[in-house]
């Protein structure tokens, strides 16, 4: 959908609409997405040069994201000029640069002041990055809380964590199920984890397994999937904690069936019914 989105986008000369469903489908994990998104560049940069703080803000993220680092001195240049020009994923994207020394030397200071200054326009990702920031707790699992109405799964997870630490276990598990509906594999792993020794809940060996599982379908960048979870289903099965049928009962509700019966023929070789 997104990639139709572009296309009709960069057919009508709308640069800026294109590069945007493009990096949309590249953040899906689309190859193509992020290849289109490079070629919008050579319509963003007459726009950005001649004064849009969203075609520079975006203009930055591409070069940031899906160029090499020769194209870094453009990134630099375009993300302080939205950040400049007030646009809030240019103070984002320049105030991330900020925070790592990318391109520029570290300032973790002003990385924050920009950060606050893009979250307070309701930048949810800068409301992320500024929440790692803060001392002030009850400031953080606000921001983080924010980034979630947005849709961010790390948000979410990270939100899970902070109720971890204050031992407030069942709200943790809500929120890494949250993040872990939305594809991230880290929540996936805590939440099997507490279904596994029963934090915030009733131990569940199917639902751990379930979890464990699912890493399986979500990868971290190169396409093939988070396997960290499946080692410690075999550990689980080989336990006893499980046998073959709930194996099976967790493979569906992970929808991966191919993978429990990979489990089962693993753990228990081809007789197990």
């Amino acid at each position: 959908m997104h990639l139709d989105e572009g296309r009709k986008a960069a057919e009508a000369g709308d640069w800026v609409a294109a590069g945007h469903a493009f990096v949309r489908a590249a953040m899906e994990g689309s190859a193509e997405g992020a290849e289109l998104a490079t070629q919008v560049t050579v319509g963003l940069v007459p726009e950005a040069d001649a004064g849009s703080a969203e075609a520079a803000a975006l203009l930055a993220g591409i070069y940031l994201e899906y160029f090499d680092e020769s194209a870094l001195p453009d990134a630099v240049r375009y993300a302080r000029a939205a950040a400049a020009a007030g646009h809030p994923a240019g103070q984002r994207t320049y105030g991330y640069m900020l925070l790592e020394g990318i391109g520029v030397e570290e300032d973790h200071d002003r990385a924050a002041e920009l950060f606050r200054a893009a979250a307070d326009a309701g930048d949810a990702y800068a409301c992320v990055n500024l929440a790692q920031l803060v001392d002030d707790p009850d400031e953080s699992r606000h921001l983080l809380e924010a980034a979630t109405r947005d849709g961010i799964a790390l948000a979410g997870a990270l939100l899970a964590d902070r109720l971890s630490e204050l031992d407030r276990d069942e709200e943790a598990l809500t929120w890494y199920l949250w993040a872990a509906d939305r594809g991230h594999t880290g929540a996936m792993h805590a939440a099997a984890c507490c279904y596994r020794d029963g934090f915030g809940t009733e131990p569940d060996p199917v639902r751990a397994v379930r979890w464990f599982l699912a890493m399986l379908a979500h990868d971290e960048g190169d396409g093939d999937g988070d396997g960290d979870g499946i080692h410690e289903a075999i550990q689980m099965a080989r336990s006893g904690a499980v046998d073959a049928d709930q194996v099976r009962e967790a493979g569906r509700l992970a929808g991966d069936l191919g993978a429990a019966e990979a489990l089962i023929g693993t753990v228990w070789g081809g007789g197990a019914s």
